[in-house]
């Protein structure tokens, strides 16, 4: 069966392409062009001048439509769909500290819907291995340095499917760790963390790859203690995950990290339960968290706890707000994030081989439909 795709305005990493075409295939793009000379197809999309955009990739989130993604498989679920009609349509489920117990179980959930649902691309452990004066969000009681035994507890239990961790360098065996981490072919990032730039460097040296949430949960610039944020921004081997909703990191900010790194920033949501639902009141793991206006915070506290953004609107806010180019917003929602897992020779273009992953977006840039693998989501 063949789906044409054509009279679009095509936006991706390589940029704009008016009146594009692109035939697809068994959930892959066979072929694409522009102009009025196209391949027939089986069934055709008239995108009527709207954007087409590669399907997001989502390194870090939590939870969305007031679901969590580490209170079993239906919640896990529900809460993706709420994601995937925001144009997510591969994501990576985040799991914060909670006891090793607790993560060998969801991690087993995790690696057992990944099989059954390829636009799950597994798990990323946020705990349990982060420094306890930079925890954030996550409970002191479960955090642990990262010893051999925990790690080989968790990849055992993880079935091939742990995608990315987070680890503070600082801890005792962390380097240790992540050297195993690598040779399994997981993307160790780093953070939460009191890192200087010497110590974050020594990781990205060993093969840590991404720097989980920048600017968040770790020292800052500074003009005489560089910090993490200046060592990933020097090092062209690192992906920068940014949590671009307005409150996290100004826009300013933002457009700094873009000008630092340009290709290698990847806008993630970092979201928990309340993204895409209502403000309320939430958990966390097993801490309580308060939504007001938006804003995740731990109760009682003012700790920013995940954040309520989908990948749509970090999209809207990186060009409205932070004057990021179209193309270059569009690539830190796609090819960016696809690229920090390896994945970037079948995720992030729409291009000839790459997944058949489109969102359709309107003027104003809301999306208005989503494809993954050549098949609408939400339809």
């Amino acid at each position: 069966m063949s789906t044409l795709f054509h009279s679009a305005r095509k936006l991706d990493a390589h940029g704009q392409v008016d009146d594009f075409w692109m035939l697809v295939e068994s959930g892959t793009i066979k072929a694409t062009g522009s102009g009025h000379e196209r391949p027939d197809a089986a069934t055709e999309v008239d995108v009527a001048g709207h954007w087409l955009t590669p399907g997001f990739v989502d390194l870090h989130g939590h939870g969305g439509g007031g679901h969590a993604y580490d209170d079993g498989a239906d919640e896990l679920l529900a809460a993706v769909a709420t994601h995937r009609a925001h144009g997510t349509t591969r994501s990576v489920i985040s799991l914060v500290a909670n006891p090793l117990d607790d993560l060998v179980r969801s991690l087993g959930v995790i690696a057992e819907l990944a099989a059954a649902d390829p636009l799950i691309l597994g798990a990323h452990l946020e705990g349990p291995f982060l420094a306890p004066e930079n925890r954030g969000a996550h409970s002191p009681a479960y955090l642990l340095d990262p010893s051999p035994a925990a790690v080989d507890t968790l990849l055992e239990a993880s079935r091939g499917t742990l995608r990315q961790i987070t680890i503070a360098p600082e801890l005792p065996n962390a380097f240790e760790a992540m050297n195993v981490l690598v040779e399994a072919g997981v993307a160790v990032g780093i953070g939460h963390t009191m890192a200087d730039d010497v110590l974050a460097k020594r990781a990205f040296d060993l093969g840590a790859r991404i720097l989980t949430h920048a600017f968040n949960a770790m020292p800052g610039i500074h003009h005489r203690a560089p910090g993490p944020v200046i060592a990933a921004f020097d090092d062209e081997r690192v992906t920068l995950e940014l949590i671009l909703d307005g409150k996290h990191v100004h826009p300013s900010v933002a457009a700094l990290a873009f000008g630092a790194a340009p290709g290698r920033i990847a806008l993630v949501t970092d979201a928990m339960a309340a993204a895409g639902s209502e403000d309320g009141d939430y958990t966390l793991g097993t801490l309580n968290v308060a939504v007001r206006d938006g804003l995740a915070m731990l109760r009682g506290t003012t700790t920013i706890a995940g954040s309520t953004l989908t990948q749509d609107r970090a999209l809207r806010i990186a060009m409205r707000d932070a004057g990021i180019a179209p193309a270059a917003a569009v690539e830190a929602l796609t090819l960016t994030p696809a690229r920090a897992l390896g994945l970037d020779h079948r995720h992030g273009l729409l291009a000839p081989g790459f997944a058949a992953d489109a969102v359709l977006l309107d003027h104003a840039w809301h999306v208005t439909r989503v494809w993954a693998d050549g098949a609408p989501i939400g339809a």
